[in-house]
């Protein structure tokens, strides 16, 4: 279980969303000044709904940089540009360590999928990259770093 939040924390979680946060998280990559870039959730919301999105990327800057790279073709260029072995790897690593976090003895909808939910290819960058900076070893996730300096403007 991840530990319990600050209420500063879920207060700028709240900002940031434009909601009320669905199930516990911990800020587990935070900018120079102390903001959250990339949450960790737990695997189940708190209706116990499944929740593939591990690490999720919160910072609007860095959400809206890699909004323009989707919206230019990033995502097929991500996945043509990465040896699919280790997409293939970092679902499976990504996928491993979301179901560790499941509770003991859990027997109801788990989540599926490994990063952003998906088996294989790329889905959203936004998930790949916030892995990479809580980090994950993720290829994709890298060939985003490679390339969102330029878009971060």
């Amino acid at each position: 279980m991840l530990t319990a939040q600050s209420m500063n924390d879920r207060d700028r979680v709240r900002e940031l969303l434009g909601r009320e946060p669905q199930g516990k998280f911990e800020v587990v990559v935070r900018d120079s000044i102390g903001d959250p870039v990339v949450l960790l959730n737990e695997p189940l919301l708190d209706d116990g709904t499944p929740m593939p999105t591990r690490y999720w990327l919160i910072n609007k800057t860095i959400v809206a940089a890699i909004g323009r790279i989707e919206a230019e073709g990033g995502v097929r260029q991500a996945e043509a540009a990465v040896d699919p072995a280790s997409l293939t790897l970092a679902h499976q690593q990504h996928e491993a360590e979301r179901d560790a976090a499941l509770p003991e003895h859990y027997v109801g909808p788990r989540p599926s999928g490994g990063v952003g939910g998906t088996r294989q290819g790329v889905k959203c960058l936004h998930a790949h990259y916030a892995w990479f900076l809580a980090g994950g070893n993720d290829p994709v996730g890298q060939w985003v770093h490679d390339r969102i300096e330029a878009y971060k403007k």
